[in-house]
This record gives C-alpha cells, sequence and structure tokens, in this order.
C-alpha cells in the first residue's frame, strides 16, 4: 500500500493547486455530540471539493505520451471539475462524462474549465460505462474517481494537513462514495498515527460499501437512493474495498433527514455552505458514541445550487423543528380564528402561513379546517404550542 513519504511526495506536488483549507473547531456540533468536534472545510477548496487533489496527483504523473493522447472521466460533479481544472493547468485536453441528473452548477463549472461533457444516464454508473467505451474507441486515458492509488494517494494529504494542525486528533470521519477519500485520509492518517480511528459514513440508500464489508465481497447495489448525489454510487472501487476493509474501524449509514439537519446546522450556526454529500460526516456526528474526544469531520465539497440549496434549508427547517405545519378543526362561528391567533402570539409563534378552508373539514356545515404555518424556536417550542393549543381544547393535526 502507499507509504507516508508518498503522500508527503504527493502534498508537495499540489503544492501551489490545491489549498490547505482551514481546520476549525467547531461550538455547535460539540455541543450537539457531546464531544469536541472539529470541521476539515474541503467545501472551500479549488474547484469547491477535495476531487482536486487525486485529479491533479494522477494527471501530473502521467507521461507526456499518455498526456498527449487526452483524458476523460465519469463523474456526478466534483471529479470532473477536479480533472478539468488539473487538465487545464497540465495543458492537456480532457473529456468529461456526467449523468444527465448531475447538478446544472457542476455541469458548467466543469465546461468553464475548459473540458468537453457529455451528459450520459441518469446516474454515475451509466455514465462511467460510456466514459470507458469512449476511452477504448478514442485511445484515451481513464482518470477514475476512485479506484486508482496515485487518485488516492492524492486524497491522503487531507489527513497530512488534518494532523499537522491536530496532532491529538482522536478520530476523523469522512463520506465513502466510491472509497477514494477516505481510503487516503485511512492510510495516509494511520502511517502517522497508528491508534487513530477512522469512521466512514454512507446513506442508507447508498451503502455500497458498508454491505461489501459486511459481506465480506465486493457487493454492488441494484440502485441508489439518496439526495447525496456525489455519493450515489452502485458499486464501490476493487482497490478501495479492501483498503477499507482493513483499514477502517467503522462505517455508519445516515438518513436524509440527517442531512438535511447538518445542512442547515452548518448553515446557520457556521455561515457555511456544504453540499448533501460534503456534509455526510457532520451528520454521522450524533451516531458516533464517543464523548469527549476530538473528532474531525470532513466537509467534502460545497458544490450545490440555488434551488437544492432552497430545498435543503426549507426540509432542515422542519426537521430541526424551526418550522411547524398543524391543522385544527374550529367551530364554524366568529371569534374561533382570533382565538388561535391570540394563542399563537402568546406562545411567541410567528405565523408564517394560513389557510381557513371550510372544504376541507369532514363536516363542512360545522366545522372548518384551518391550516397554519409557524416559525419556531425548535422542537420543545413546538411541545409547547401543542400542549397550548390542548390546554384551549383544540385538536391539533401535525400537517409536515
Amino acid at each position: 500500500m502507499l507509504t507516508l513519504q508518498q503522500f508527503e511526495q504527493a502534498k508537495k506536488r499540489l503544492a501551489g493547486i490545491s489549498i490547505e483549507t482551514p481546520l476549525q473547531h467547531s461550538m455547535p456540533f460539540s455541543k450537539e455530540t457531546e464531544n469536541q468536534s472539529y470541521i476539515k472545510l474541503e467545501n472551500l477548496q479549488t474547484t469547491g471539493s477535495f476531487k482536486i487533489r487525486g485529479a491533479y496527483n494522477k494527471i501530473s504523473k502521467l507521461t507526456p505520451e499518455e498526456k498527449k493522447s487526452g483524458l476523460i472521466a465519469s463523474s456526478a460533479g466534483n471529479h470532473a471539475q477536479g480533472v478539468a481544472y488539473a487538465a487545464q493547468k497540465l495543458g492537456v485536453k480532457a473529456t468529461i462524462v456526467m449523468p444527465k441528473t448531475a447538478p446544472l452548477i457542476k455541469v458548467e463549472a466543469t465546461r468553464g474549465y475548459g473540458a468537453k461533457v457529455i451528459l450520459c444516464g441518469d446516474g454515475y454508473d451509466d455514465a462511467f460505462a460510456e466514459a470507458k467505451r469512449l476511452m477504448d474507441q478514442e485511445n484515451l486515458v481513464f482518470i477514475h474517481p476512485f479506484n486508482d492509488l496515485d487518485v488516492i494517494e492524492g486524497q491522503g494529504t487531507i489527513a497530512l494537513e488534518v494532523l499537522e494542525k491536530l496532532p491529538d486528533a482522536h478520530c476523523i470521519v469522512a463520506p465513502i462514495g466510491g472509497g477514494g477519500l477516505i481510503s487516503g485520509i485511512a492510510l495516509a492518517a494511520k502511517a502517522i498515527k497508528p491508534d487513530i480511528t477512522i469512521i466512514g459514513v454512507e446513506p442508507d440508500g447508498a451503502q455500497a460499501m458498508k454491505i461489501s464489508v459486511e459481506n465480506k465481497r465486493l457487493t454492488q447495489l441494484d440502485d441508489v437512493d439518496t439526495i447525496a448525489d456525489g455519493v450515489a454510487v452502485k458499486n464501490p472501487g476493487e482497490i478501495t474495498y479492501p483498503i477499507i476493509r482493513d483499514y477502517v474501524d467503522e462505517i455508519v449509514t445516515v438518513t436524509d433527514f440527517d442531512i438535511m439537519d447538518a445542512f442547515l446546522l452548518l448553515l446557520d450556526k457556521h455561515k457555511v455552505v456544504g453540499e448533501n454529500a460534503g456534509v455526510l460526516s457532520l451528520a454521522a456526528l450524533k451516531k458516533i458514541n464517543r464523548p469527549n474526544q476530538k473528532i474531525v469531520s470532513i466537509v467534502s465539497g460545497g458544490n450545490i445550487d440555488v434551488l437544492t440549496m432552497s430545498a435543503m434549508i426549507n426540509r432542515g427547517l422542519f426537521s430541526r423543528g424551526r418550522i411547524f405545519c398543524f391543522s385544527v378543526e374550529l367551530p364554524d362561528r366568529p371569534g374561533q380564528l382570533q382565538k388561535i391567533a391570540e394563542i399563537l402570539a402568546r406562545m411567541n409563534a410567528n405565523v408564517i402561513k394560513l389557510d381557513h378552508n371550510q372544504f376541507k373539514a369532514f363536516d363542512r356545515f360545522m366545522d372548518v379546517e384551518l391550516e397554519v404555518t409557524v416559525e419556531t424556536n425548535g422542537h420543545r417550542h413546538v411541545k409547547r404550542i401543542v400542549e397550548e393549543l390542548k390546554k384551549e381544547g383544540f385538536s391539533v393535526t401535525s400537517a409536515c
């Protein structure tokens, strides 16, 4: 496997290309998880994710003949930008195959770095198959997003930076898609500090590596279902699998709601934007029972479009109890709406939306259904609002 010296050489190779991203202590995540939480902000990296590290390290080591042939890669977005940027810097022609479902911001950014972009299929694996076909047809050099030791070597430089800044770190948490990032981190970190714990994170709907480790063999998923498009991989890497099996101590899974919750907390408390796959390590913190340990979470990317960000904010507000929707049936007589308004005002709940519709009620001649959306201060505040409404004789049904 890769040695510490190789990772250090990769770090020198990346000097002036990648940046040493900030590592900062997080009071909000520490408070929520009862550990000493640190975040490594790879979302602030060149091209907006860690992928530039592996891509540039790989391409810079190609022979002049290989560079002359041209490059091809497949990616859901971040590897595409890393390869395109690295190829531009090294003067190499690059073609990137991306799934049709890739976020527009990532597609346009890849084109902006000078690469030719081909959209194909509904997911990463479809794009991968097309890229391999074009590789054979046009005699191109394939730059794999994770199943390549040179790529893994570049990603491992993150661990060097973490342990230079925080040598007494107990644990590093990183997302798993195909496994390149965590493979590099695990090898490099344990070469420096053998007793450090490495934890990988996958979405519930795309846990190919966790299942492979449990099955003790590479296992391909039939399909994936997650909002974290950057890690929606059906088939993990042949190279990364044994590294993760032998060097990663634990793999945990998170739900889409966990991801949304972490996204909002990072944005709200740190004013930092992470993409869905980028906040996986933060979403996992509540599931890691290591109180008072120094835990470093890799925020792996921040390439997210504004519409997706808006949807994530709204969903995150609901999941954290900052927005509460409910319905009540009111007697169809004057003064009932005012009574509800007075209760909400007394409870300091700010009304965002109100729908007073007598036609939704079971008996439209007797009752009126009132649907209300309010801004609240969290789940405990929501509980107090519901208790107060019930105390006043109203039956409350959650509507979201």
